[in-house]
């Protein structure tokens, strides 16, 4: 036993006693553990056994009472977690098993997206935002769509070889830059129907934006009908786009810019300053014109308004006319016409005032 002094100091050994066997019939000079291989157990029962063999009777009985409770025993046929027999490898396996189905049969969708299922690759349902079930994979897949986004297509041009050129209506070619603002309508058809549905929409957008500016002039594209040239670009695409079962809405085309080409660009703002100096031109002139034509109103009104006193008293309304006019006329000369019989000599009273305000200022003679 391992607390035994293995024949030394005496103690319970049989070699501290006269009388008994030598020692060589003892074990092995060597600690022996009950848990592992030790020495041969004698049965129990016989005599000359010592007090450690009924200790390690009451280890190994115990050790094969726990056995046979976990049905692990070396003869048993129980379905424990023996090591010796592998069957720890099918409880981990059906753990493991167990967590991939569970794991792989609930999905969540967020509020900006929807999910298509597919059930070995072929389209089943689509479900909205919230926790939903599905086949384990690879039996059933999930793609998930964000369905509420805007995308923006930004088609912009650069100065040099890679500009945005156009042809419009009147022959004249322009360099575009603008952006479309699409969303997804239809995720199984944005999945199903398209190989590359960005690119798709793309060059549906730059054939649109084509088709509208060849029919526009290029004063039109410019400026005023830019707006107009936008709405129908987004009309017509809408069109191509759901005859491809594209499952894509259009939400709107924006034109940034609309320059002539970078070649051309300084004679065609010379052009342009000459037109807006013509306009500005024309303006003065019907401004002028507008005045005149309102005076000769105001004149024309003015004779008539005479005209019909005139009828009234003929020979009062010529006098007064008369009058009027030289008043207008004499309304500078210092002299006074007195048109009238038995009227004394005319005295220059406003001479006689005029030279009486100067006399004061000249010099007094000096006295003597």
């Amino acid at each position: 036993m391992p607390w035994q002094n293995n024949g030394e100091g005496g103690g319970d050994s049989p070699s501290g006693a006269e009388g008994e066997e030598p020692a060589a019939k003892k074990p092995e000079n060597r600690p022996v553990n009950p848990w592992g291989e030790g020495p041969p157990r004698r049965p129990m029962g016989k005599p000359g056994q010592s007090r450690g063999g009924d200790f390690d009777d009451l280890i190994r009985r115990s050790q094969e009472r726990l056995k046979t409770q976990f049905g692990g025993g070396n003869g048993g046929g129980g379905g424990g977690f023996d090591v010796g027999d592998g069957r720890w490898l099918v409880w981990a396996g059906g753990a493991i098993v167990a967590a991939w189905v569970v794991f792989s049969s609930f999905y969540s969708v967020d509020a900006q997206s929807a999910a298509v299922v597919q059930r070995f690759g072929a389209y089943v349902t689509t479900t909205g935002p919230g926790v939903h079930f599905k086949l384990p994979w690879p039996i059933d897949a999930v793609e998930l769509r964000k369905v509420e986004q805007i995308n923006i297509i930004d088609i912009s041009s650069s100065e040099g070889a890679n500009e945005n050129l156009m042809l419009t209506g009147d022959q004249n070619i322009i360099n575009l830059a603008y952006t479309v603002r699409w969303k997804i309508r239809n995720p199984e058809n944005f999945l199903y129907e398209l190989s590359d549905p960005e690119k798709t929409v793309r060059e549906v957008a730059e054939s649109a934006m084509r088709a509208e500016i060849s029919r526009a002039s290029l004063n039109d594209a410019l400026g005023p009908q830019r707006a107009q040239i936008a709405d129908r670009v987004r009309e017509r695409m809408e069109e191509l786009l759901d005859s491809y079962r594209s499952g894509v809405e259009v939400r709107g085309v924006d034109i940034k810019q609309a320059d002539p080409p970078a070649a051309i660009d300084g004679a065609f703002k010379d052009v342009s300053a000459a037109q807006q100096d013509a306009q500005q031109y024309l303006n003065r002139a019907r401004t002028y014109a507008q005045a005149l034509v309102a005076k000769a109103q105001g004149d024309a009104a003015g004779f008539d308004a005479v005209y019909a006193q005139y009828r009234l008293a003929p020979e009062v309304t010529r006098k007064r006319m008369y009058l009027e006019t030289m008043e207008k006329v004499l309304a500078k000369v210092e002299k006074t016409v007195v048109d009238a019989p038995g009227v004394a000599p005319y005295l220059p009273l406003p001479e006689v005032r005029r030279r009486a305000a100067i006399a004061p200022a000249e010099p007094a003679p000096a006295q003597r």
